[in-house]
């Protein structure tokens, strides 16, 4: 067992709001460079759950202080992404297994995607938090999110079927939702699972500090379907929804 508190972040206050209203009653807050960290135990853990925002910066911000200030051990950052491959479907699960950040180009001086003087352009995600993380989605997916997600909505955005995928997400300071970004991106980075906005970051930082970590997304979009998603409904019926059932059963397996 892991001797400090496992770190939650989010960007969106919608992917945590269920948590920190479940750990309220005895937890602390603690505000650091305009964020609150809220700091108690969850299901068993000790968990410091806070929201990020958005954007690679702020997701490095608040890795920083999680592991400066918190001293967290472990660290998941749960949140939405964009489908990029084909063959996958609005309500997957994607659980990072590297991560890279799609608009970091430093040529000629250094190879396209590579972090100038780390000598890399992925990162590795803890082979055993993905694992228990995949597991628990499988499991809440078929079990459990048919009775959490109502049937208009499932019916709506054709979510007959969600399954969770392992491997890699790109990240960037980009809203990223033509069809002409999307085809750059998949010329670019071929393995690439999906996109979003803080994944890489926080991968980064965890990386030169040694903390393990995992990412998971839930796909708000598909590359291979234009039809468009009601984003403010996705994140409060769909995604919110996946958040916390996830986490709370991959927090109740490791108490």
């Amino acid at each position: 067992m892991t001797s400090g508190p496992l770190g939650i972040v989010a960007a969106l206050h919608e992917e945590i709001a269920d948590l920190l209203a479940e750990m309220a009653p005895g937890a602390r807050v603690e505000h650091i460079g305009m964020r609150d960290y809220h700091v108690g135990t969850l299901h068993g853990q000790d968990c410091v759950i806070v929201l990020a925002r958005i954007g690679k910066v702020a997701a490095a911000a608040t890795t920083t202080a999680l592991i400066h200030r918190f001293g967290v051990s472990e660290i998941v950052f749960t949140g939405l992404a964009g489908g990029l491959a084909h063959g996958l479907a609005v309500g997957d699960m994607v659980i990072a297994d590297t991560l890279v950040q799609h608009d970091l180009d430093a040529s000629p001086l250094f190879p396209r995607f590579e972090v100038p003087l780390l000598g890399r352009a992925t990162f590795d995600t803890d082979p055993s938090l993905r694992e228990a993380l995949a597991q628990a989605a499988r499991d809440w997916l078929s079990e459990a999110m048919p009775n959490h997600v109502a049937p208009e909505v499932r019916s709506e955005l054709r979510m007959t079927s969600p399954r969770v995928h392992i491997g890699q997400i790109a990240s960037g300071d980009q809203f990223i939702s033509s069809a002409r970004e999307v085809a750059r991106l998949r010329e670019a980075l071929p393995q690439t699972l999906a996109v979003e906005m803080e994944g890489a970051a926080v991968a980064q930082i965890c990386h030169e500090y040694g903390v393990p970590f995992a990412v998971m997304r839930t796909l708000s979009d598909s590359a291979d379907d234009a039809a468009h998603v009601d984003f403010p409904r996705f994140l409060r019926d769909v995604a919110s929804v996946y958040s916390h059932g996830i986490l709370t059963r991959f927090l109740q397996r490791r108490s």
